[in-house]
């Protein structure tokens, strides 16, 4: 199938993945804000317990992007929804992102590349981010303990933020893991906080929206 082109409004579309067709859905930023030269794709939570690009915690992540200007890319891994293929364990998706990756440089080749995961999205985003070498992170609840993260390379810029009352992923774990990285991070701790950032999700909005602002290429310019 021949990809088509970034659509000039917000939709949905199928691109060519790895192993056939992957659903993508694309959303320009709020009319309200000034568009910022970034793309960033957002990956969602494990494919085999439901996750996908309708996931409350990513289309969050989404929504607080747009509202600083970002345009977004949520899409479905293999197996998931009407992308084909199946589940593998975060390798092949890790494949299925950098296709998706490749299209939205092929199309927007001035944007600078974001990405963003929650749980096993942000550990498919952190394994891909060596190759991909996006300018900013983003990783919601990243599954340590739960998924080989050695040798990760995170980008400089990177946000890391963790329920404290997780009850799939071991907040502990991933404050540990994080402090035997040397590598830069700005961690966020939320207090009284789930997985599924249950009756949180306007403060993820706000923890995100805080630890990006500063990275949105206009602020660069801004502090220039």
């Amino acid at each position: 199938m021949h990809n088509p082109p970034f659509p000039p409004e917000s939709g949905t579309l199928q691109l060519a993945g790895p192993v056939g067709a992957l659903d993508v859905a694309v959303d320009l930023p709020k009319a309200d804000v000034p568009a910022q030269p970034v793309v960033a794709i957002i990956c969602h939570p494990l494919s085999t317990e439901g996750g996908s690009l309708h996931n409350k915690v990513v289309t969050m992540v989404g929504t607080t992007l747009r509202e600083l200007g970002v345009t977004t890319v949520r899409f479905n891994f293999r197996s998931v929804g009407g992308s084909a293929g199946s589940f593998d364990h975060g390798n092949g998706e890790q494949d299925d992102l950098k296709a998706v990756a490749a299209w939205v440089r092929e199309q927007r080749p001035d944007a600078t590349l974001w990405l963003a995961g929650f749980s096993f999205g942000a550990f498919v985003s952190l394994r891909a981010a060596a190759e991909l070498q996006p300018d900013v992170l983003v990783s919601i609840a990243p599954p340590a303990g739960r998924w080989d993260f050695d040798g990760v390379q995170p980008p400089t810029r990177w946000l890391v933020i963790q329920g404290d009352e997780d009850e799939i992923v071991d907040p502990q774990a991933v404050y540990n893991w994080l402090d035997s990285l040397d590598a830069p991070h700005e961690l966020v701790r939320m207090p009284e906080t789930s997985h599924f950032f249950h009756r949180k999700l306007i403060d993820l909005r706000g923890a995100i929206t805080h630890g990006v602002k500063h990275w949105l290429p206009t602020a660069d310019s801004a502090s220039a």
